[in-house]
C-alpha cells in the first residue's frame, strides 16, 4: 500500500492527473538499460515488469473488504440484533473524487492493464448491491472504462466487400419499400431527393429554430424576423418576448393553476398539479414562457418545489428545453432573491435535478444567478458552489468560466421568464462572495484557460485597492497563484505583485514570496 501513495497523491492534486500518473507507472515499473547489445532483453524484462505492476496495482484495488452491519428488528420487547458482513472492494473504500479520477486514469491507460481485469473491477462497481448510492462521476468514469475494454469482436466485417453475395439472405431484402417504388418509378421532377417521396411543398426550410429547439409557427415568423434584423438572435431575445400568445382559455387554466401552486397541501395534489402544468405547457401553439409566467410555480413553498421537481426529474417531454423551463420557473426566482441558507430539501431536489440536466443547470441557473443585478451573496455562492461541486465536470466549469469571463456579450446565453430579467444584469458585480466562489471552483483543480487568467489578472488590478483589506480577497489571490501553472502567471507577474502591493492583509506577504519565486 506505501509503494502506491505517489500514485494517489498525483491522482488527488495533479492538474493533469491521468497523464502523471501514466508516467509515474511507467518509470516505477522497471528502467532498462540503455545498452543496445541487451535491447531484446530489456524490451523482454520491461514488458515482464510492466504486467507484473499492472497486475499487482488492480489486485490491490479489487481486493475484497468485509464489514459487518448491525440490524434490529425494532421489537420494543426484546430486540433482536443481527449481523451481515458486507463484502466491498478496496476501492469502494477512498473518497469519491479519488475513485473517479482511479477509474478515469485507467480508462486513459487502458492499454496498459489486462482488459479482463479492467472489465471485472468496472462490471462490478455498476453491477454492486450499492449501485444505486455511486456518486455521480464514480458511476460515470466506470461506464465509460466498461465501454473501452467491452468492445465487441467485428471480424466478421471484414468478409464483406462489393462483389461479395451475401448468403442466406430473402430475395425481398435488398427490393425497395412500397412506399418508395411508386415515387421513384414515376420519376416526378417535384421531389427534393430523387430517392425520397419528400414533395418540394413539404420541405419548408423558412421555419426558425432556437438554441433549445423551439419551432416557431408561420404566425410568430415576422416578430422573430423583426428581433434578427435588430441584432443577433439569441436567447435572452427570445425570453423577452411579450406574452402575448396566450388565448383566454389557456389564461383561465393558468389561473387555477395558480390557485393550486399555492393551495397544494399533499404529495398526491403536487403530482396531479405537475402534471397539469406539463400538459398545459406541451400542447400545440402554445407560448410556454407566457403559460409559466401566469402559472408562478416559483410562488410555491420549499417542500412544493421539491416536489415539482422530483417529479418533472422522473417525467419526460417532447419539449426540448422544458428543463430549462422548470429551473428558470421553479428555482430560479426563489434563489435570485435568496438572503438565508436554502432549504434543504430544495437544494437537494435542485442537486439532482441538475445533475440530469447539466446543460440547462448551466443555461437557467448558474449564468442568471451569477449574473444578478445587486451580484450574488454567500446564501447564492453556497448554491452555485454545491452545483458547481456535485453537478459538472471540471471540463464543464472551465468552459463555464471562459464564456463568464471572456465571451462576447451574446455567448452569454441565458434562460430567464421575462417577468424576472430585471433581476439580472448584463455584467459581473465582483464582491467577496464571488470571489470565494471563484475560490472554490480552482479548488476543484479546474484548468483555465490563458485568457481567463488573464481576465482574471485584470479584475484583480482594478479591484485591489477596493478590498485591499479584504482577506477572502487576499485567500482567493493566494489560491490563484497555488493553483494556476506557472507559466500561465509568469506573464502576468509585475501586474499581480503590483496589486498584492496595494493589498493589506495577513496573506500578503506570502502573496508576495511566491510571486517573487515564479
Amino acid at each position: 500500500m506505501e509503494g502506491w501513495m505517489p500514485l494517489f497523491e498525483i491522482l488527488m492534486n495533479s492538474a493533469y492527473p491521468e497523464a502523471q500518473a501514466s508516467v509515474w507507472l511507467k518509470q516505477h515499473s522497471y528502467n532498462p538499460p540503455s545498452s543496445s547489445s541487451s535491447s531484446s532483453s530489456s524490451s523482454s524484462a520491461y514488458s515482464s515488469s510492466i504486467t507484473t505492476t499492472t497486475t499487482s496495482f488492480l489486485s490491490l484495488l479489487t481486493k475484497p473488504t468485509y464489514t459487518t452491519l448491525l440490524h434490529s428488528d425494532g421489537s420494543s420487547q426484546s430486540p433482536h440484533t443481527t449481523r451481515t458482513r458486507r463484502r466491498f472492494m478496496w476501492i469502494q473504500t477512498l473518497p469519491n473524487l479519488l475513485q473517479a479520477r482511479l477509474l478515469s486514469f485507467l480508462a486513459f491507460d487502458y492499454t496498459t492493464f489486462s482488459a479482463p481485469e479492467l472489465y471485472k473491477l468496472a462490471n462490478n462497481l455498476l453491477t454492486s448491491d450499492d449501485d444505486h448510492q455511486l456518486h455521480f462521476w464514480v458511476k460515470t468514469a466506470a461506464r465509460q472504462l466498461l465501454d473501452l475494454v467491452s468492445g465487441s469482436n467485428y471480424d466478421w466485417v471484414s468478409g464483406f466487400s462489393l462483389d461479395s453475395e451475401p448468403h442466406n439472405v430473402p430475395e425481398d431484402f435488398q427490393l425497395l419499400p412500397d412506399w418508395l417504388k411508386q415515387p421513384v418509378v414515376d420519376g416526378d421532377s417535384r421531389l427534393v431527393l430523387p430517392w425520397l417521396p419528400l414533395l418540394s411543398h413539404e420541405f419548408n426550410t423558412g421555419m426558425p429554430v432556437d438554441a433549445f429547439g423551439i419551432l416557431y409557427d408561420d404566425d410568430s415568423l415576422n416578430k422573430v424576423q423583426q428581433i434578427e434584423d435588430e441584432e443577433d438572435f439569441d436567447t435572452v431575445d427570445f425570453l423577452r418576448m411579450n406574452n402575448d400568445r396566450v388565448n383566454p382559455d389557456i389564461e383561465k387554466m393558468a389561473a387555477i393553476l395558480k390557485s393550486k401552486v399555492l393551495n397544494s397541501e399533499c404529495t398526491s395534489q403536487v403530482v396531479e398539479l405537475a402534471d397539469e402544468i406539463q400538459n398545459l405547457c406541451d400542447g400545440r401553439d402554445v407560448n410556454s414562457l407566457a403559460v409559466l409566467s401566469l402559472v408562478e410555480p416559483w410562488q410555491a413553498d420549499a417542500e412544493t418545489a421539491s416536489l415539482l421537481l422530483s417529479h418533472f426529474l422522473n417525467q419526460s417531454s417532447k419539449n426540448l428545453s422544458w428543463p430549462s423551463l422548470v429551473l428558470c420557473s421553479i428555482v430560479l426566482p426563489k434563489l435570485l432573491v435568496l438572503e438565508e441558507p436554502a432549504s434543504r430539501m430544495l437544494l437537494t431536489s435542485t442537486i439532482e435535478y441538475c445533475k440530469m440536466h447539466q446543460r440547462s443547470s448551466v443555461y437557467a441557473l448558474l449564468y442568471p444567478l451569477i449574473l444578478r443585478k445587486n451580484g450574488i451573496n454567500n446564501p447564492i455562492s453556497d448554491v452555485v458552489a454545491r452545483v458547481v461541486k456535485e453537478c459538472l465536470h471540471p471540463a464543464h466549469v472551465s468552459s463555464f468560466c471562459q464564456k463568464l469571463l471572456c465571451g462576447e456579450d451574446n455567448a452569454r446565453k441565458f434562460v430567464c421568464l421575462p417577468c424576472h430579467q430585471y433581476l439580472i444584469s448584463d455584467e459581473l458585480v465582483w464582491n467577496e462572495p464571488l470571489f470565494s466562489l471563484f475560490q472554490i471552483i480552482l479548488n476543484r483543480n479546474v484548468l483555465l484557460t490563458e485568457d481567463v487568467v488573464a481576465r482574471l489578472v485584470y479584475h484583480i488590478g482594478e479591484l485591489a485597492i477596493r478590498f485591499r483589506n479584504s482577506l477572502i480577497f487576499g485567500n482567493f489571490l493566494l489560491c490563484l497563484v497555488n493553483r494556476c501553472s506557472r507559466p500561465l502567471l509568469r506573464s502576468h507577474k509585475l501586474s499581480l505583485i503590483r496589486a498584492v502591493e496595494q493589498t493589506n492583509t495577513i496573506v500578503s506577504k506570502s502573496l508576495m514570496s511566491k510571486l517573487s519565486i515564479l
